[in-house]
């Protein structure tokens, strides 16, 4: 294929129940990564993800995981259709970050799994302990948001696209801080129903106890560039990789310029998102309108976009 394309990867959000369900169906192969997903956590992944109930799928425990092996799924699918289809790049929205590297090669479907199990349950624990929120500013611009993150003491979690920032810290300073918006020039700002306060140094415990696993992970180099959510930057290298990932349980999750790079430096000209919702593909039209994407979610998704692949 002549297209210059990249892979993006849902993060915690974007799920649903009933996802991965008619992929598992259609495809012995997809059959089979929820099976093996279901014994190596020794619980019903695929039941949660299939059948929910809505709750048990949201809870962080089982929401990352579900989604780290629902996009390797709509890819394994995809593949099937489209076997020489080789990205140029891959990249996730946080949760995504993971399954982008096991993508990419960096570690495999069992090792990429296991990680992404013990941080979904670092990060509950982190919850747990602490008074955490998150709220997005709609209509800020980074400036704006450092100022009034800087000023009630909380953190810049997300850049998601041109005017949608959010910010993430202790319950309290978040609920002042959404009352002080509009004295920093912010259009609007709204709390979001979250467990916690992800992205923030109240994730602290979670992204060193999550160090401490990946240090014995094994991990290899990419098999094509995966751009990390701290820098927005390629990353390679065991160490690096290692660091970034560590880095990015507490760090801002930089998705806008992250896109701007690979439009503008990468000259990717097509996108393929894998994952429920099209979460990524709103974010993209809003980044850079009209730049093209597919969003494989299902089955009906993924022929449609094979059949666009191969035209």
């Amino acid at each position: 294929m002549s297209e210059r394309i990249a892979f993006l990867f849902a993060g915690q959000g974007a799920q649903v129940v009933g996802m991965g369900k008619d992929l598992a169906e259609a495809s012995p192969a997809v059959a089979a990564l929820y099976r093996q997903a279901d014994a190596l956590l020794g619980r019903s992944l695929s039941g949660i993800s299939f059948e929910g109930p809505e709750e048990e799928l949201t809870r962080t425990a089982n929401c990352q995981p579900a989604l780290y092996v629902h996009g390797l799924a709509c890819l394994e699918v995809l593949r099937s259709e489209v076997p020489d289809l080789v990205p140029v790049t891959t990249a996730g929205l946080s949760l995504g970050e993971f399954t982008a590297h096991a993508a990419a090669g960096t570690f495999s479907f069992e090792a990429g799994l296991s990680l992404v199990a013990q941080r979904a349950a670092f990060m509950q624990e982190a919850c747990e302990a602490t008074t955490g929120a998150m709220a997005a500013l709609i209509g800020a611009d980074e400036e704006s948001a450092r100022k009034l993150a800087a000023a009630f003491d909380v953190d810049v979690a997300n850049f998601n696209c041109p005017g949608q920032i959010v910010l993430s810290g202790e319950a309290p300073r978040i609920a002042a801080a959404v009352e002080a918006a509009k004295d920093y020039n912010i259009r609007r700002a709204t709390p979001l129903k979250v467990a916690g306060a992800y992205h923030s140094r109240l994730m602290a415990s979670a992204a060193d106890k999550l160090g401490a696993v990946l240090a014995t992970t094994e991990i290899g180099e990419p098999r094509c560039t995966v751009i990390a959510n701290v820098n927005a930057q390629p990353v390679s290298g065991a160490d690096a990789i290692r660091a970034t990932l560590r880095e990015q349980v507490t760090g801002s999750v930089r998705w806008t310029e992250t896109l701007e790079r690979l439009i503008d430096e990468v000259k990717i000209d097509r996108f393929i998102e894998f994952g429920p919702g099209g979460v990524l593909a709103g974010l993209l039209n809003r980044t850079r309108k009209g730049t093209p994407i597919l969003s494989i979610t299902d089955i009906a998704s993924a022929k449609a976009a094979a059949e666009a692949l191969k035209g």
